[in-house]
């Protein structure tokens, strides 16, 4: 029975993670504010407590996880509606950065060290401070740059060229596996594919890695080997 219970506890508690991923909205680990590991800290807690303590019940588990989830959602709707309160509760982006001017005293306040800073520019593949503009610290951690002008490659409307959109590529085999959701996006049927990869050279689609495609450059195929 103590495994039954283990077990149905893991079960819920997985879905009430899964849930609370749900009301934090489709967000990356990259984008989360302190304020939402903070909820997920103490979602951890509760259901690791309720596991390891057999005098915790199932139904205790479950009603611990919805007043939980009951407060999130309120607090996330309150910071929705309200400035002050998403102000006080998940900050504001700071400026580090003005024309070129690094603000230490903002730096300072924020904890950021130089050293880390230029670690966070390069991973945007930017390897000199002379080539920013503008800073900013979000409230996730991470940053956003703007670079001077004549540092940035120019673009099509700079060089007064015309060049037509494109739609992106549509991966049509996946390791082998023929994607039909894909196909009855694009209009086209099995039949289609497999006359397209056969003028291609690649008859047998178990062989195939991925087959991207797209209305202005057709296929690119990669097989296992």
């Amino acid at each position: 029975m103590i495994y039954m219970d283990t077990v149905i506890k893991l079960v819920l508690g997985l879905g009430a993670l899964l849930a609370v991923t749900r009301l934090l909205g489709k967000k990356e680990m990259g984008q989360f504010t302190p304020f939402d590991f903070i909820y997920a800290l103490i979602l951890g807690a509760l259901l690791e407590e309720s596991l390891y303590d057999e005098k915790i019940s199932i139904w205790q588990m479950l009603f611990g996880v919805a007043v939980w989830a009951m407060l999130i959602y309120i607090v996330e709707v309150l910071v929705q509606k309200n400035d002050s309160i998403r102000k006080l509760l998940k900050g504001n982006s700071v400026r580090l950065m003005k024309d070129g001017e690094l603000d230490f005293k903002k730096m300072k306040k924020n904890h950021i060290e130089m050293e880390q800073l230029r670690t966070m520019l390069r991973q945007q593949g930017v390897f000199s401070l002379q080539e920013i503009r503008d800073l900013y610290l979000e409230t996730s951690g991470s940053i956003s740059i703007k670079k001077f002008s004549y540092v940035e490659p120019p673009t099509a409307k700079m060089l007064k060229m015309e060049v037509e959109d494109e739609d992106p590529t549509i991966l049509l085999v996946d390791e082998g596996r023929v994607k039909d959701d894909m196909l009855e996006f694009i209009g086209k049927s099995k039949e289609w594919l497999q006359e397209q990869l056969d003028k291609e050279g690649y008859p047998d689609p178990d062989s195939i890695l991925y087959a991207e495609w797209s209305e202005a450059n057709g296929f690119f195929v990669k097989t296992y080997y």
